[in-house]
């Protein structure tokens, strides 16, 4: 089974996107593909580099890395909601002048094209947030 996940939910707040991460990987494990990930809204987020969490919290990037490097997973980040949440990748942050990137290289920007392609290309569309 091919899936797409649609993550809306901020790293930071509740459990859509630990969720998200965990559902993805177990997939992966029982032989479904999964062939991006796409991050809307809050879920942006997650793409960013910067953040840094409490030693006795999970580190909430390390999931979604795992899943770029482990299983050719392409986590794309909306570019209209990063922008908004200052996850830049480089080119983002030389088109607009700021001083770095802030987007772990695991993650690309893109429109909203890259979702509905997904989507169109999935037998199963999922939610996590919102």
């Amino acid at each position: 089974m091919i899936y797409t996940l649609l993550v809306l939910a901020s790293p930071v707040s509740g459990h859509g996107a630990r969720t998200a991460a965990r559902f993805a990987s177990a997939a992966l494990d029982r032989g479904h593909r999964i062939d991006r990930i796409f991050f809307l809204d809050e879920g942006t987020a997650t793409g960013s580099q910067l953040a840094v969490f409490p030693q006795d919290e999970a580190d909430r990037l390390a999931p979604w890395v795992a899943l770029a490097e482990q299983h050719a997973v392409e986590l794309v980040l909306c570019i209209a909601s990063a922008l908004k949440h200052g996850v830049l990748d480089a080119n983002e942050a030389v088109r607009h002048e700021k001083p770095a990137a802030s987007a772990h290289p695991a993650f690309i920007i893109s429109g909203l094209g890259q979702l509905i392609d997904a989507a169109a290309s999935a037998d199963r569309f999922i939610t996590f947030g919102g």
